[in-house]
Parts: structure tokens; C-alpha cells; sequence
């Protein structure tokens, strides 16, 4: 969850770290911190808030060697005190994301060796087990390797030492961490781009290396501790895709960015005549042959995306799909089928509870795995048997947008994969829902058209406090996201619920201070939900309908309608999630709330 990024050069890395860490802040922003060595000592500077705050209490501090870290608390407030980089007796400096599990046993046994804990976090007993280490005449890297081997947890560090003017030290477990070269400099960051400024040459550290980063050279670890070499690979993320352009935040410019990001992940199929399984990998034919079920797991926002898939795998493909929250799925007693094909989804490729449940699940016995992620270079993709990569591009804002939709237009063509290959597609079918593909992107870009609509409804929702989401069916799901979106960025308490759940309990919040909002497409379902839509009106409760043009909802008092500019069949689910994220936007712009960095949640969810 939080960022770090370190810098060995021949000029003042400060400015490099600084903008590093600006870049990283959306995994993490209640504390920030950096130390670089100067004059053989470390000059250690930390804030109790965001990088701006950092950036000007460092204003005077340079140095050719430092390490950054911007944060997401887990162990201890957000304080200065609590505040990376950690040190051990001025000697050694530390900065972590993830977690250290048995910190408190390391604590208590290093203070009975009279280490003196200054703050409340896990990441200090690092600085001072690499330091018991150091001073018995190890090297640094050695010191390090060491007090690896003492951790049980998740870790991406980078450490230094005062009197090793050239050399920094960093590893990897469970958290993501890269390494970025440079002419006669070097880097390492937790995301690319962080170095984005400096480099675009970046080497992917696998699990378990440590790097001894030098200057002119580095060297790699395995975790056997024997060297190894990863290739550099020339990042394709450009600066300009993770800057903030003409808009006004990045949630908004990424909700804008969705005619792109999906036209660009569907370009392995727009120019095709037909939908091929070797899309999914060159596996995928065969694996899918072996198949009688489908596993999802996912959380949050990508969790809703599989709850869409199911209706599309079942209905269309014929096919029997689970969807699971995967924070729960390890932890309880499942029945494994070796048959099912478990799909992992997740934007980072990172999140800690997603590759949790993939490894359980492969421990269980499921040998078919396909990985449906935004980034390639991801654990995600590692471990996953077949992948497909959603192009939508770096996702700054918190609350994720453009990966959602992308997902979603991954499924649907995994959908007409498998429904093709179980002789459920004729080619007409086929042929229908790629004109309907092709044609998103430019659908997707109406919906966009309706900003301005969108702004004014949610100065209706400037004095609220709960809101209530309906939809039916596949579009049940886009309720939860829109209610999840409102409640992320506007902090105003939202549920969802299937309409025709109405009854049955939600219906006794339903007043004129509890807005309810419905997804209204004109399928099989309209005529039910209008009837559940009667309901609300009939207890005083406040609607806003966003409707397919075609579903003749007319607007009266107490009922306010987005005229949606289309109907889109299957795909209509895409399309609906449009507006809700722009509504959860402009609500958010009414509160007043920090939009790409709302409180206590950061993007990339590392940690359990």
C-alpha cells in the first residue's frame, strides 16, 4: 500500500525522490518521509501529511545517495514519529511496504538487546536487525540478506547505510518493487511511474531478489542468494499517460480516458473476423476444452466486474460460474474442482489478497488459472497459466474507473470464447457482438457527452448523507460499483440492493432525505423495475433514473431521469457504470473531498 523509491547518482536526489514519491502517493498519502546521506551522515527529513508538506521541509537537504517512502498506515497513527524512513542508532535507514507479521516477537527480543524504539510501526525492527547484523563486520548486502531471513511477512525495502557512501540495498517479498537504470545512476521504485522523469530502462525484480544498487552497477540476488540476471525491459508507460493534463483531477481525466483505454483493449479483435481462444494465451484452446465450470476471484471494484461476468458466462456461454471475494476464499473450507478454470482479476496485479487466493486455489489442485490484469509485469500474470492484459493505461485515481470498464470488455470477449467453442455462437451471433465491440468505444464517448447533465443532478446530493442504489439482474452489479464509488470519494454512506429487494427490508429507509438511484436499461427486467420504482415514489423517496432512450420513464416530481443515448444490449453494463462515475465525481466536488486521494485507502492493495 505505500510507495518507495530510492536513487544512487552524481547529482542531488532529493528532486528525483520528491517527484517519486508525488507519483507513488496514491499508494499511500497520510505521512511521507526521505533521508539521504550527506557529508557521511544520514539527513533524515519527515511529514505528517502529504509529499507537498515533505517537499518544503526538504527544500535545503541534498545528497548523491537516498530513500523515499510515502505512506498508508498500518502499524501506529499517521505521526511524523510513525513516519518512514526508519533508523537504528544513526547508523542504518529503512523504508517498507507490507508487513511484518511477527514484529512484535522481533521487538521485544531487540529490545532486550537495548534497541531503543522510537516509534509504533513493524518497520523499525528492520532498521535495527540489519544494523545487529552490520556491526559484527558483515557487509551491507550480507547484513540485509540476513535479517531477511528473520521476517516472516510482505516486503519491498530499501536500505542504506551512513558509512556506505555508494551503495543502497533492496528487496523483495510479496510487495512489488522494480528496479529503473540510468547513464552512471540508478534507481528503484515500487511502481514505474515514480521514475518515469529519470528513466524508462527498468529491470522487474522477482520474488525474493536483493539488489546491491551501486552508481555505475548493480547486482541481483535470487532468494537462494546466488546472482541472477532479469532482463531490462524499456517501460512503454509514457511520462505523459501519469500526468494530470487539462483536467481537473486524475479520477476525472481516467473516466475521460475510457473510449481509449477500451478501444485499445479490444485491438487484438476489432480488426478479426472471428474471436480466437489464443487471445487468452496459447494455451487457452486446450485449457478451455478441459473446463465444466468457471471460479472468479477478485475484490472490490474487480469483484463487481466478475459479478457482471457471471450473468454473461451463464447466460451466453452456458456455462456454470462462482464469483468469491478473495479476502474470504483462502480462509474457508471450499470443494475444489480441478476442472473449473479460476480467474483472477485485479488492476495492479499486485493485490495481496488476489494472489493469495490464486495460490490457494492452485495449492487446491486448479492447474487452469487465467490472470485478467491492467499490468504486465504483475505477480498476477506470473503466476497465472493464461492472461489478458486490459490496455486501459496507468490508473492514478484512487478509486478505480477505466480499469473496471476494461475488465468488464475482457470478459465479455472470454465470454464469446467460450461460448463459441461450446457451439453456443452461431456466426451470426458472432458477428453481432463484434459490429457491438467495435462500436463501444464511440457509445462510450455519448455517455461521456452527458457531463453536463450529470454535474447538475449532484448538486441534489451537496446535504446528504446516505444514498440507495437499485438495479436488476446485469445490472445488479452496477449498482454495488456505483454505490462503492459514492461511497470512496463523497464519503456519503450508499447501499445496493437487486430492486426487487425492495420489500424486503431496504425499503424502510426510503425517505425524501434517501436519494434513490436506479440503472434502467430496457431489457426483460424494466417492466419489474418500474413497478419496484412505484415503490419508492409511493413512501416520499427521491429517484434518479438512469434510463435507456427507449424505456418511456417520464419525469415528474420527485422522479429525475438521464436519458442514456442508446441501448446496448449485454454491453449496456458498460455503458451504465459511465454516468455513476461521473455522478460520484461531481457529488464529490459538492463535499469538497479530496477526490484521487480520499481518506484511508490508497490504489494498489499490498497488504491483507
Amino acid at each position: 500500500m505505500c510507495g518507495i523509491v530510492g536513487a544512487v547518482a552524481q547529482r542531488n536526489v532529493v528532486p528525483i525522490l520528491l517527484e517519486g514519491l508525488q507519483r507513488l502517493e496514491y499508494r499511500g498519502y497520510d505521512s511521507a518521509g526521505l533521508v539521504v546521506l550527506h557529508d557521511g551522515l544520514l539527513d533524515r527529513v519527515r511529514s505528517n501529511g502529504r509529499v507537498a508538506e515533505l517537499s518544503e521541509k526538504s527544500a535545503n537537504t541534498q545528497g548523491l545517495l537516498g530513500i523515499a517512502h510515502t505512506r498508508w498506515a498500518t502499524h501506529g497513527v499517521p505521526s511524523e514519529r510513525n513516519a518512514h524512513p526508519h533508523m537504528s542508532r544513526n547508523l542504518i535507514g529503512v523504508v517498507h511496504n507490507g508487513i511484518i507479521e511477527n514484529y512484535e516477537s522481533l521487538r521485544t527480543r531487540l529490545t532486550a538487546e537495548g534497541y531503543e524504539f522510537t516509534s509504533d510501526t513493524d518497520t523499525e525492527v528492520i532498521a535495527h536487525l540489519v544494523h545487529s547484523h552490520y556491526v559484527l563486520g558483515n557487509t551491507l548486502l550480507a547484513a540485509t540478506q540476513a535479517a531477511l531471513t528473520e521476517l516472516v511477512g510482505a516486503y519491498a525495502i530499501g536500505v542504506i547505510a551512513s558509512d556506505n557512501a555508494d551503495q543502497i540495498i533492496c528487496a523483495r517479498r510479496g510487495s512489488p518493487l522494480l528496479m529503473g537504470i540510468g547513464i552512471e545512476e540508478n534507481f528503484f521504485a515500487s511502481d514505474v511511474s515514480a521514475l518515469l522523469p529519470v528513466t524508462s530502462r527498468v529491470v522487474y525484480l522477482e520474488e525474493g531478489d536483493v539488489v546491491e544498487v551501486g552508481r555505475l552497477a548493480y547486482q541481483i540476488f535470487a532468494a537462494d542468494g546466488n546472482p541472477v540476471d532479469r532482463p531490462v525491459q524499456v517501460s512503454e508507460i509514457s511520462n505523459e499517460s501519469v500526468s494530470l493534463g487539462n483536467y481537473r483531477h486524475y479520477m476525472q481525466k481516467e473516466i475521460h480516458e475510457q473510449p481509449q483505454a477500451i478501444a485499445d483493449t479490444l485491438e487484438s479483435v476489432c480488426n478479426s473476423k472471428s474471436i480466437v481462444p489464443g487471445i487468452f494465451g496459447a494455451e487457452a484452446a486446450a485449457s478451455f476444452e478441459s473446463i465444466d465450470s468457471i471460479l472468479i476471484l477478485a475484490c472490490g471494484t474487480s469483484h463487481h466486474a466478475g459479478l457482471v461476468a457471471r450473468y454473461w458466462l451463464e447466460e451466453i456461454a452456458g456455462i456454470q460460474c462462482t464469483v468469491e471475494i478473495a479476502s474470504e476464499y483462502r480462509y474457508r473450507t471450499s470443494v475444489p474442482n480441478p476442472k473449473a478454470l479460476v480467474i483472477v482479476l485485479s488492476q495492479s496485479g499486485e493485490t495481496a489478497d488476489t494472489l493469495a487466493a490464486l495460490n490457494h486455489a492452485k495449492a487446491l489442485g486448479h492447474t487452469h488459472t487465467l490472470a485478467i490484469c491492467n499490468v504486465p509485469e504483475s505477480a498476477l500474470i506470473r503466476l497465472s497459466q493464461l492472461r489478458f492484459l486490459t490496455r486501459a493505461g496507468p490508473e492514478i485515481g484512487v478509486a478505480s474507473t477505466k480499469a473496471f470498464t476494461t475488465q468488464l470488455v475482457a470478459l465479455f470477449l472470454l465470454t464469446l470464447v467460450l461460448a463459441k467453442q461450446r457451439g453456443r455462437l452461431t456466426p451470426e451471433q458472432e458477428q453481432q457482438h463484434l459490429h457491438a465491440l467495435r462500436h463501444l468505444p464511440a457509445a462510450t464517448q455519448k455517455v461521456l457527452d452527458l457531463e453536463p447533465q450529470i454535474a447538475k443532478i449532484a448538486e441534489h446530493f451537496a446535504d446528504k448523507q446516505h444514498a440507495l442504489f437499485l438495479g436488476r439482474g446485469l445490472h445488479y452489479p452496477i449498482a454495488l460499483e456505483g454505490a462503492l464509488k459514492l461511497k470512496e470519494i463523497s464519503y456519503i454512506h450508499a447501499e445496493a440492493y437487486p430492486a426487487g429487494e425492495l420489500k424486503h427490508g431496504p425499503l424502510a429507509l426510503v425517505d425524501k432525505d434517501m436519494p434513490v438511484i436506479s440503472v434502467a436499461p430496457n431489457d426483460v427486467l424494466l417492466e419489474k423495475l418500474k413497478s419496484n420504482l412505484q415503490e419508492v415514489r409511493a413512501r416520499g423517496g427521491e429517484l434518479y433514473v438512469f434510463a435507456d432512450a427507449d424505456t418511456h420513464i417520464r419525469e415528474t416530481d420527485g422522479v429525475h431521469i438521464l436519458q442514456m443515448p442508446e441501448h446496448a444490449g449485454y454491453l449496456s453494463p458498460i455503458l451504465h457504470t459511465i454516468p455513476l462515475q461521473l455522478l460520484s465525481y461531481y457529488v464529490a466536488l459538492q463535499k469538497g473531498t479530496d477526490v484521487d486521494k480520499p481518506r484511508n485507502l490508497a490504489k494498489s492493495v499490498t497488504v491483507e
